[in-house]
């Protein structure tokens, strides 16, 4: 594949959903999370594709693979894929069935997404982040718009409640996945563009500019 595309990487509560909201918006891409294991079921329903035990796993793994490079297009001529650390082995497992004998996780990307910019967000403020993913998990609302009204709920309502033990384990966790990312990037020869969080959410215009130059 010759397309042109980006894979945005990062770790929950980075600003991922705003920064592919402005991508979409200005017509670079529609990137989401098309390989979250969560929500392959709810993307392929939604795109048509036949009941998986009824195609069988290759099949199944081609139709999705072809929606999810249309979906992510989003009519532009880009294609925008947000991936995050913990999805990535999956990924890459899919996609060596597909593609076998590539040797590395860049090469099976870049065989199935065509030529790729890699995108590295994160947020400086990581105990700000770990207090957000936690508050997020416990009270079941991810994302609200600027005036207020809810974006994203996966759960009834419930109040946050303090947990130190819990607050220090996702701040760990954090830390690892996004050191995981750097690993990742050293070992598969990849200079990705860095985004922070702050940034993004202080100035988005320039973020959206810097994302394009990727």
């Amino acid at each position: 594949m010759t397309q042109r595309g980006y894979i945005l990487c990062g770790t929950p509560r980075t600003g991922s959903t705003l920064l592919c909201g402005l991508l979409t918006d200005h017509g670079l891409g529609a990137p989401h999370s098309f390989y979250r294991r969560e929500d392959i079921a709810d993307w392929a329903e939604g795109w048509g594709l036949p009941p998986r035990d009824t195609l069988g796993e290759p099949a199944f793994q081609r139709a999705y693979l072809a929606a999810a490079i249309a979906e992510g297009r989003g009519g532009s001529p880009v294609f925008g894929l947000r991936l995050m650390q913990e999805t990535l082995p999956e990924l890459s497992a899919i996609l060596d069935t597909l593609f076998p004998g590539l040797p590395t996780d860049r090469a099976r990307l870049e065989r199935a997404f065509g030529r790729l910019a890699y995108l590295h967000i994160s947020r400086d403020d990581r105990l700000a982040q770990a207090i957000s993913l936690v508050r997020a998990r416990q009270s079941g609302l991810w994302h609200r718009a600027p005036d207020g009204t809810e974006i994203e709920r996966t759960a009834p309502a419930k109040t946050p409640a303090y947990d130190f033990a819990l607050l220090s384990a996702t701040l760990a966790n954090i830390e690892a996945q996004d050191a995981a990312w750097h690993r990742w990037f050293a070992a598969q020869g990849i200079t990705p563009l860095s985004l922070s969080y702050e940034t993004l959410v202080n100035n988005p215009a320039a973020s959206l500019a810097r994302s394009n130059r990727g």
